[in-house]
């Protein structure tokens, strides 16, 4: 099949990006993956207490033997950066598809959402926090204001233009990770050769004296045992689910990778490969850190320090780099003496600058996910092609949030936890879909993929936990799916009008050869006629009838046949054939019907006399009429291609004519 005609609308086009060696790409994905170290141990000690190690470590178990191959499956399906969304929207076709979309929207809304007014939290407390911040500016108000102004300033650089450097982002993300490697590598070492630390360690976790209360261990009566603490770190694991951030965006900065040489368009087999490396390095190298952070932190500061209100808390890698006291009453620069004011100090700078461009990467994934979709649905209203208005419209949103929220970093977990762990979700079920679909067994029992239906079983154990113990996500999600699916619909209809056709396609070259005929002489009247309702010879006999149309005037039928109707931009397959002398359009894949016979009207009054399009008398009710033609792309057509062709040609005397007999 071929494309004929020049199209008269396009979606939008595919964006040509810089491609760079998989391993520094990688640091845009661990701008937002990485820098959760400055949160996530002490959000995961008042979770899990001292059992954080146990808990951390099943969080590795998930990460390694779950997120990673569902990515790195997704990453071999949506080659260009479409992620997980993208799959589900081509395996769930339809209306249905569509909302499922939308849904999915609402949820990466509230992960880019909550990713920025997160992170511009915790690197307030870092710097309210810092020995060198002014004392007058001290206190939970001083991080409000600190939080809202770093937001603030993240939407003005964009609206002067700013873009994602990959080379930065390494900067960024190397001395953020030697850092880091410095202070677990010298509590791990101090841990090592502090058998005292260890030993309390275990006589708190046999006694069961955890500094955490959850329900669960009354209600199954878990014990101190192996099994126990092994139940009571799955039951809680969900709280920890903030690091498993970075794998949607692994899979969105795909088409930054620099493949191989033969890669095509359609199989960039270097590009998929690199992009695997890629997940593998940043998934072992984030659980390396998380496993070291939870033994440090746990185990070297005292538990009143890493609870919300305490000098760690939201810090506790930077209260070590300070050189504060530790559990045992020592200074934690016995533990390297480099630790104290000036390399607190760095430490703290250097995570506010990863927390912020970690919101900057979130507001670029925002700002490039709704025109991904949206436009090619007809579901965004004009304004969104705007850069500047939309930036605005996202701050104003970061700082509501971050009031409703007071800029605290624990209240948004949950609400940043939900939005990761739908769209891992997603991730997770497209997966088991596309491998159903691509089995070569036909007995639905070895059709499933049990490995990743078990995978599939976890994150949603996951994110309804998640759900049920903090709402706040599925409240966020909610207000941005409402929003998303209101502003589609009125978008819908205000864009009914566009004519959004790209092209035509034809059964075969006969077809082709044909159209190119019709066009080059002049048939005075299309009738269109819906196939089964009549015969074509009755059709014509009342058509001459009621339109007083001689029989030497030829008629060209066109019948037009619905196909995916939730599409906005079509392209209609075409077959020619001639019967009795006339001319017969078949036309498949129509998206509508008024809009696939405006379109042949057009192109056929290209050249010589615009045609008229004969239609008869419909005794449908309007309102239903105009309802069926938004949600299914017919009723009211004669109205409809009217419209649409004095749109899409504004000279009277080249309008084909619509004829209602």
């Amino acid at each position: 099949m071929d494309a004929q005609s020049q199209p008269a609308a396009h979606p939008p086009s595919a964006v040509h990006h810089h491609k760079a060696f998989w391993l520094w790409v990688m640091c845009l994905t661990g701008v937002d993956y990485f820098s959760t170290l400055g949160y996530q141990p002490s959000i995961a000690f008042d979770a899990t207490g001292l059992l954080t190690p146990f808990a951390t470590m099943i969080l590795v178990v998930v990460t390694l033997f779950g997120a990673l191959p569902v990515y790195a499956y997704v990453a071999g399906k949506s080659p260009h950066g479409q992620g997980s969304i993208s799959m589900l929207e081509r395996l769930v076709r339809g209306w249905t598809g569509k909302f499922l979309v939308l849904v999915l929207l609402g949820f990466a809304a509230t992960d880019f959402v909550i990713t920025k007014t997160l992170s511009a939290a915790d690197a307030a407390e870092h710097l309210v926090k810092n020995p060198l911040w002014p004392a007058d500016w001290s206190g939970h108000s001083a991080q409000v204001m600190v939080t809202m102004f770093l937001l603030v300033m993240l939407g003005a650089m964009f609206l002067r233009g700013f873009r994602e450097v990959i080379g930065l982002a390494v900067a960024i993300v190397g001395v953020y990770l030697l850092l880091n490697a410095i202070v677990i590598g010298s509590g791990l070492w101090y841990f090592g050769h502090h058998g005292e630390l260890l030993e309390q360690w275990k006589t708190n976790v046999a006694e069961q004296h955890w500094h955490f209360d959850s329900h669960y261990i009354h209600e199954f009566n878990l014990g101190a045992d192996a099994w126990g603490i092994f139940a009571i770190c799955a039951l809680l694991f969900p709280r920890l689910a903030l690091g498993l951030s970075g794998f949607e965006t692994g899979v969105a900065v795909m088409p930054l990778i620099q493949g191989d040489a033969d890669d095509t368009h359609e199989r960039p087999r270097g590009r998929i490969r690199n992009a695997r490396k890629l997940l593998l390095t940043a998934a072992l190298i984030m659980s390396t850190f998380l496993l070291g952070s939870a033994v440090v932190t746990s185990t070297l500061i005292a538990p009143d320090e890493l609870r919300h209100g305490g000098r760690a808390a939201n810090r506790a890698l930077a209260y070590l780099a300070h050189g504060e006291p530790l559990a045992n009453g020592a200074a934690a620069e016995v533990m390297n003496p480099l630790f104290g004011e000036v390399f607190g100090t760095m430490y703290d700078i250097s995570t506010v600058v990863i927390l912020w461009f970690a919101g900057a990467s979130a507001m670029a994934g925002l700002l490039n996910l709704v025109p991904q979709f949206l436009p090619r649905y007809g579901m965004a209203p004009e304004w969104t092609r705007a850069f500047r208005p939309l930036v605005v419209v996202f701050t104003l949103i970061n700082l509501f949030v971050t009031w409703e929220f007071d800029a605290s970093v624990e209240a948004q977990g949950g609400a940043y936890a939900t939005g990761v762990l739908v769209l891992m979700s997603s991730a997770c079920v497209a997966t088991l879909i596309d491998r159903w679909r691509n089995s070569r067994f036909r007995f639905w029992p070895f059709r499933i993929s049990y490995p990743y239906l078990a995978i599939s079983i976890v994150f949603f154990y996951t994110t309804a936990a998640n759900i049920y113990e903090k709402p706040d996500g599925l409240r966020i999600a909610s207000f941005f799916i409402l929003a998303i699916v209101v502003l589609s619909i009125v978008s819908r209809f205000y864009r009914s009008k566009e004519l959004r056709l790209l092209g035509f396609d034809f059964v075969n070259e006969q077809s082709r050869f044909l159209w190119d005929s019709m066009k080059m002489l002049e048939f005075p009247v299309l009738v269109p006629h819906r196939p089964g309702s009549r015969s074509l010879q009755e059709k014509e006999v009342q058509i001459r009838k009621e339109h007083r149309l001689g029989p030497e005037v030829p008629i060209v039928f066109i019948e037009a046949n619905l196909g995916d109707t939730s599409d906005f931009y079509q392209t209609p397959l075409i077959e020619i054939v001639q019967e009795q002398g006339g001319f017969i359009l078949r036309v498949q894949k129509c998206a509508s019907i008024a809009h696939s016979i405006a379109a042949l009207a057009l192109e056929l009054s290209k050249v010589g006399h615009p045609p008229e399009i004969h239609f008869g008398w419909s005794d449908e009710n309007p309102m239903a009429a105009n309802i069926g033609f938004l949600l299914f792309g017919e009723g009211n057509v004669p109205w409809m291609v009217r419209e649409l062709i004095q749109d899409a040609e504004p000279r009277p005397e080249r309008q084909p004519r619509v004829v209602i007999g």
